[in-house]
């Protein structure tokens, strides 16, 4: 899996970049078919914003999130991102049984 890190109006600093990079690991977990992350960080002038783009075989997600730090914004859009992966697994699993 490839993440590819971008900060809008913003300097990417390795915590950050390594931050982003352990919080992904746990979507990684679920499902085998990610081929790339693209993740947007940008400071806004009330909050911080993340915005995160997977692309899997046959589908791409998309989910965005903001908060008063960039690390809990980064901790939502990871939230959101699983939830989304898991659903996209279970409609997967579902169909490949017949369901």
């Amino acid at each position: 899996m490839q993440i590819e890190v971008v900060g809008r109006h913003l300097d990417i600093t390795d915590a950050l970049r390594n931050y982003v990079h352990d919080k992904f690991s746990r979507i990684d977990r679920h499902i085998d078919t990610i081929t790339s992350v693209r993740v947007t960080l940008a400071p806004e002038p009330n909050a911080h914003k993340a915005e995160s783009t997977i692309r899997l075989a046959g589908n791409e997600l998309f989910a965005s999130a903001e908060a008063h730090d960039m690390y809990a914004a980064i901790d939502l859009l990871i939230d959101k991102m699983d939830g989304q992966v898991r659903k996209h697994k279970g409609k997967i699993v579902n169909r490949n049984q017949g369901n």
